[in-house]
Formats: C-alpha cells, structure tokens, sequence
C-alpha cells in the first residue's frame, strides 16, 4: 500500500462510483487512514532531525510525550521561546536541559550562555523536532503569567573587582577584552564604564571592525574594540538580558535591564538601532546609588543661586529650565525638588523617562503608544491635588496652556524646554501659541544652562597667557559683567587654568562636570515686555543684562578664573 492509495481503494471500491453518503464506518476508516499519514509524516521529520542532529553534533530528543513540568518552562519566557526556537523541557537543582530546533544559532547559543551564568547549574542542549517544539509552546497557554528569569543580569561583587583590578585604562580594557568569552565580554564593558563613571556605553559596527567607546564628562572616547566574528553573539546576549525582540535586527528597539550590586541597582536603558555594517547599540547607566546633587554641587551659586532659592520657595508659578539635551536640565530639577521633598507637601513627577527614583515623590512616566502624553499626564495629575508638579518638557501648545493655568491656580510647576539662552524661553512660549497676558503672571523665572567639564585636580595648572584672539575676547567678557561681580575679582589680572592629563583621569584633563548658568526673575518690566507682544529674543537679553543677570559666558569665566574649568571649555559649550 502506498500514500497515495484513496479510502474507497482501501476498502476494496476503487472500480465502484463513489457514494456521496457518508456513514460511521466510512468516516472511522477515513480517520484512522489520517492519523495514519500523519504519524508516517512525523517519523519521517523525526528522522529528518535525528540526521540533522548527527551533522550538528548535538543530542537528538523527542518530546512527543515527555513529561515538561512547569517549572521547566518557566524557565524561558514564552516570547524568547517564539524567537529563539529554544524551550527547556528538564531542570532541577544541579541541571538543566533546553531543546533546540537550531542549536547553533546565535540567539540559542547567547540564550544557552546565559542560562548557565544566572543560574549557576550545568546545562546541555538538544536537537528537537518541529513538532516537538510546538508541543511544547502549546503548553503555555496552561501556564499563569511567566517573569522571565534573564531579565536582570546581576554582576557578582567578584567579578566587578576582578574588572577593577584588570582595567587600569583604556588600553588595559582592550586586554581584558581579547580574552574573555561572550558572557564575560559584556560584563568588562559594563564593569568599566561603571568604575570609570561612563554616562553612556556605545557599541558601532563600522567597516574596520566593531567599536566600544564610552561618554565620558560628555565626551565619547574610544577605548577599545570587539572581535566581529563573535558581535552577532554579544548583540543577541545584549537583547536577551534587555528583553528584546532577537530576531528583529532591521528596525530600531528600546529595553531595559538592571545589574544588582550591593552597593544600589543600576538601570541600563538599551537601544538598537539598524546600521550599515550591524546593529548599532547604547546602553545608558543609570546609578539608583548616586549622591543626591544639590544646587551648590551643580555649581550654581551667587546672585543665581539666590534667585532660585527664592523662587523655589514661592506657593505657584513656572519655572522654566532651558538648554540643549544633555545639558543638565533634569539633574537641576531633581535638585530643586530635593529642597522642596518635605513632609506635607505633595510632588508629582511626568518624566521621559523617570531616570532617578525619589524617595516621597510619585514620579510616573510617559508613553506615546498608550496615548499616554505629556499633556494627558500633566491634566490627569492636576486631579491628583498635588503642591509640585514637574513636567519633564513642554513641546506643545496643549501642554504648555495646561501648565500656564496650573501655574495660575495655585500650583508650582518645575519644567524644561530647548532654547539655546534663558531670552529665548519667552518667545517659545508664544510661538507655541501661548497668550501673552496668561504667560506674564504665570512665569516666575527662567534659568539657562551648560554642562562644562571639572579641571583634573591631579594635573590642573596656571596658564602663563592665553591666546591673544582669545584673550580679546575673555577681557571683552569680563567688562560686561555687573559692578559687584567685579568688585568681587579685585584688580589684581585673573588667573587662568588648564590640566595636560594624568591617571587620575585618564590622560584627559578632566574629571567631573559642573553647570554654568543664567537666571532671571520675570519682573515688572519683564512682563511689559511680554505683555507688549512686540519684543524679541534680543530686546529681552539686553532687558535682563542690564538689570544685573550675569551671562553663561561670563559664569563659565568667573568659574575658569577660579581653577575648576578652563577657557577653552567654557567656548566650546557656548560657542
């Protein structure tokens, strides 16, 4: 008999016409002859794997009717299962055992590598079946909700004292980096940028090979380079511990994981996104552990600080920080709200994303694809009878109209906005299509900044004279300053600095980082001006200049003169 024999040949008909009438015995034996193909189709592919397994020199199983406990599937969360085409069908205390369609993928081979790492046990892969994997996704759907056990990757107190121990600099870094396998590569490169306080970790792939290069004080830096041969490995390891889709390489992702140190958690924030030659990747540190930054630490200080003390302190209003990203405009915030954080007042917080957990302040954050915005938020926590709000950023009318009348109705509102001075907030305002006679009342003041980097203390030194262009242009700077700022220089020819590199930072010169500002108070005549509807940026700087505000610039040399920058930092962040 072969396969292709029909039902009526079986049952010895195949001369007779046809019967359209179906009966019990006809439908019995079509039934048993299914089935029968069926199981003739399935040893076929069993085969099919068992020779497949042989060329790939990994264990053959079925699991047609093994017995997967619960506790073995969850082990692989059902997503990574649907991407990976490995499910774990064995575990207990000591080992473990997944069940591959491919084992040699990258995604199986990073997913298996992890495994083993998190928890601890021996594991060994098999080839299974098609059939056997669908049988065993299948037996999801009996499962309550899983928490994917790769979610978190938890450095070892050990193994980030061994990269500290290693990793002296950059270059050590790419010692350490030529000999560690897959697992251990992503936890040097996380375990340096901790130890050397990156901001930012970034990961290219270019032509000539696969570069690692941290933020460091707002600067990248190249510090070392991956073997291509195995970025498809460290790529697949990198979304799997971030929950990300793994077969998904041509469309940009976001995800998040934390590492787990004694010492405070540390929220990585991942994105992906499709290059040329691979997969670009950045993972952002994010240190729960971090000293709380107050407005002296920032740098803010004299006159300004006054001002923002002051203002800080007042029932309702707007304060408005301003600045290109990266600037520092949510630290200052997340500082003012430190001084504002007491018993029985209320602060809510609308972030994109929530950075920094506070202690005492519902901080919740906004998400565009649940319709979730910084508009839909800031009305629903006004309902919420808060003293604070803070709006992470105003980048439309509707939000900024909500804020403005929140401002007026007994609210203190903390937001930001990009502009590149502190005259620049006023007309955003307005060419957003705020009224004018809403936004005079409703802004208390308005602050600018930059972020410069902090002279190296281990190599900072005197400059005998500085360049006569920039010279002109510093002695320029320091006329226009208000009279008590002068005052307090003195007469005697300012000191300049500028650090040439040594280990303490790195050969860079710079260790830290510190704000330069401007603040002004919207007061009578400000608010005429706004009022008027007919001022520019321009007549709004020389309205706050000429009623004592000191500029960036000037803050930036005021701060060079006293050591902690230096002048050629303060230029390249204004100009």
């Amino acid at each position: 008999m072969t396969a292709y024999q029909t039902i009526d040949d079986l049952m010895g008909k195949g001369k007779q016409k046809k019967s359209s009438k179906k009966t019990p015995a006809r439908d019995a034996v079509q039934d048993a002859f299914s089935k029968k193909m069926h199981d003739v189709g399935l040893k076929e592919r069993e085969i099919e794997t068992k020779r497949f397994a042989q060329t790939v020199r990994y264990p053959h199983i079925s699991l047609e009717k093994f017995p997967i406990s619960q506790h073995a599937l969850k082990v692989i969360p059902q997503v990574t299962v649907e991407e990976t085409g490995a499910v774990c069908f064995f575990v207990n205390n000591d080992e473990f055992r997944v069940g591959a369609i491919d084992p040699t993928t990258d995604a199986v081979q990073s997913l298996f590598t992890d495994l083993e790492k998190n928890m601890r046990a021996h594991g060994a892969l098999y080839v299974i079946s098609e059939h056997s994997f669908k049988r065993a996704l299948r037996m999801y759907e009996r499962l309550p909700i899983i928490t994917p056990v790769t979610k978190d990757i938890e450095i070892r107190a050990e193994d980030l004292e061994k990269v500290q121990a290693d990793i002296n600099d950059f270059r050590s870094l790419q010692g350490v980096l030529a000999d560690a396998n897959i697992t251990d590569m992503v936890t040097v490169v996380l375990g340096a940028g901790l130890k050397l306080d990156a901001s930012d970790i970034h990961i290219e792939a270019e032509e000539t090979g696969i570069h690692v290069r941290l933020r460091l004080d707002g600067i990248l830096q190249d510090v070392a380079q991956l073997p291509k041969e195995q970025y498809a490995r460290f790529v697949s390891r990198i979304k799997l511990v971030s929950s990300l889709k793994i077969n998904i390489a041509d469309k940009p992702q976001d995800g998040r994981f934390s590492i787990k140190l004694s010492s405070g958690d540390i929220d990585v924030r991942v994105s992906t996104i499709p290059t040329v030659y691979g997969e670009s990747i950045v993972m952002r540190l994010l240190r729960q552990d971090r000293e709380q930054i107050t407005l002296e630490k920032l740098g803010l200080r004299g006159r300004a600080f006054d001002v923002v003390q002051r203002e800080i302190l007042r029932p309702n209003g707007m304060i408005v920080t301003t600045g290109p990203t990266g600037s520092g405009k949510t630290t200052t915030l997340y500082a003012m709200m430190h001084l504002l954080n007491k018993p029985g007042v209320k602060i809510l917080t609308l972030e994109d994303p929530v950075e920094y957990k506070m202690e005492g302040i519902n901080q919740s954050q906004v998400d565009p694809s649940k319709e979730y915005t910084f508009a839909k938020g800031l009305r629903s926590m006004l309902r919420q009878d808060p003293d604070i709000a803070m709006v992470g950023e105003i980048r439309d009318l509707e939000t900024a109209e909500i804020a403005v009348q929140a401002a007026l109705t007994g609210h203190l509102i903390l937001t930001t906005t990009h502009t590149n001075s502190a005259s620049g907030t006023i007309p955003r305002f307005l060419s957003m299509g705020v009224k004018p006679f809403l936004l005079a009342p409703a802004l208390n003041c308005v602050m600018a900044q930059r972020l410069v980097r902090r002279l190296c203390d281990g190599c900072k030194v005197p400059v005998d004279a500085l360049e006569p262009a920039r010279a002109e242009e510093v002695q320029k700077v320091l006329e226009a300053l208000p009279s008590e700022e002068k005052e307090k220089m003195g007469a005697e020819a300012p000191v300049f600095y500028d650090a040439k590199g040594c280990e303490q930072c790195n050969g860079i010169g710079y260790k830290g980082r510190l704000g330069i500002f401007e603040v002004f108070v919207v007061e009578k005549h400000i608010e005429k001006l706004i009022l008027s509807g007919k001022m520019s940026e321009y007549d709004i700087q020389e309205a706050i200049v000429s009623a004592g505000m000191v500029t960036m610039v000037q803050d930036g040399i005021l701060k060079a003169i006293d050591g902690l920058t230096s002048v050629s930092e303060v230029f390249r962040v204004i100009e």
